[in-house]
């Protein structure tokens, strides 16, 4: 009868512990089936975010891109050879429309001069009138090469704002992107450890319920004998 009853308990007993086993097992797979992690739910916004801000920066940082790179072509011909660079630039010139009236002008008066004291057309005359040619054209040379590098230097200044604009355009959107993975990196690291913590309770109540049974099991086995 002993045996009887211990046999017929432990079938009992054996049974009730595996349907419950099954029944945890069940519970804990529709749980974690139905278990959404959070920061899953915000990473697509957050990927979006170097796309959404790109078409917007992407001009500005190009532009800047361009303009460091002429920088720095302009800068390398200035201090490898400031001279040739000043030719080059005097290669250019041209006579402004008011030379030559100023020519006649100056030839007129001094010829006026020189017939008033009786050496017009004398070697003295020809000398005072060649300087003063020469002056009128250094003169003209030199306020349009004053001119042009003043031009140039508003160029260099120009491409030096490009510059900066591009610069403080790749650094909104390093910036940007920066931010954004620190709010992914956050989200994981949030989601994850939540999800630790929701996996642990679950498998503490399974435990606990398993723990349970199994005293339940031992004090019905102990009021057979």
């Amino acid at each position: 009868m002993m045996s009887n009853m211990f046999g017929g308990g432990g079938g009992d007993l054996s049974g009730n512990m595996g349907s419950y086993g099954a029944m945890s097992g069940a519970g804990i797979g529709q749980l974690l089936a139905g278990y959404t992690n959070p920061a899953s739910k915000a990473m697509p916004y957050l990927n979006q975010i170097q796309n959404q801000i790109s078409p917007y920066l992407n001009p500005y940082m190009q532009a800047g891109q361009g303009a460091i790179n002429n920088l720095q072509g302009q800068y390398g011909n200035l201090l490898n050879n400031p001279g040739g660079f000043v030719n080059s630039v005097g290669q250019q010139f041209k006579q402004s429309p008011g030379y030559q009236f100023q020519v006649d002008q100056a030839t007129s008066a001094a010829n006026r001069a020189a017939a008033a004291g009786g050496y017009l057309g004398s070697p003295q005359e020809q000398v005072g009138v060649a300087g003063t040619v020469n002056n009128l054209a250094n003169q003209d040379y030199y306020n349009w090469l004053n001119k042009s590098l003043g031009a140039y230097g508003q160029g260099l200044q120009g491409e030096q704002g490009l510059g900066q604009l591009g610069f403080g355009s790749a650094e909104d959107m390093s910036n940007a992107i920066a931010q954004a993975l620190a709010a992914q990196a956050q989200l994981a690291y949030a989601g994850q450890a939540d999800k630790n913590e929701t996996k642990g309770g679950e498998w503490g109540e399974v435990l606990g319920g398993l723990g349970g049974a199994a005293g339940s099991a031992g004090g019905a086995a102990l009021s057979w004998l």
